[in-house]
């Protein structure tokens, strides 16, 4: 059997980053904040001097499976503390309007009323004209924050209106054809 592809791995701390491991959890420090994950039992990880790396305890198909998991995890978590993840949502649709004011965002979406959505602890939202951006050190739940407020209106298939990421492609569909 193989190792992992990306398991194997070795994860470089950049300076001014700090991972400590302790009783199952591992901790990452950086610039800007600081992330916990707790260690599967599936696998044994180690700083060694300016280098993490990940290596599981037998070769059964759990340690596998979390071997390149946990690397994947704490990867996610170094870049998290260092450069920080964001996700950028567009929002489009004759009359739409959006607002941010302390971490809430107020949108009309054309619902009978205004949706307005509060950020969690450790997300910052911010809107330049009809972009909602979301930013954080917790790629999961910068992940979670954007797929909620797409889902308050999903971008529909006919004219394309509703909240969509950036980069998104949304399937048109051809509408209502006259009879002749």
């Amino acid at each position: 059997m193989s190792l992992s592809r990306i398991g194997k791995l070795p994860i470089e701390i950049p300076s001014g980053v700090t991972i400590t491991v302790d009783s199952g959890d591992v901790t990452v420090k950086g610039p800007k904040g600081e992330l916990t994950q707790f260690i599967t039992p599936a696998v044994n990880v180690k700083v060694d001097g300016n280098v993490f790396t990940v290596e599981p305890k037998d070769e059964s198909k759990e340690a596998r499976a979390q071997h390149g998991l946990m690397r994947a995890l704490v990867n996610n978590m170094v870049v998290g503390v260092t450069k920080g993840f964001e996700k950028r949502l567009e929002v489009k649709g004759v009359g739409f309007r959006v607002n941010t004011t302390n971490n809430v965002l107020d949108m009309t979406l054309g619902f009978s009323h205004p949706v307005q959505y509060k950020a969690p602890a450790g997300i910052t939202i911010t809107n330049e004209k009809m972009v909602i951006v979301v930013a954080g050190i917790d790629k999961q739940k910068v992940g979670q924050v954007a797929a909620e407020i797409r889902a308050i209106k999903k971008p529909e298939p006919y004219k394309g209106k509703g909240i969509m990421y950036v980069d998104e492609q949304i399937l048109r569909k051809a509408g209502k054809t006259g009879k002749k």
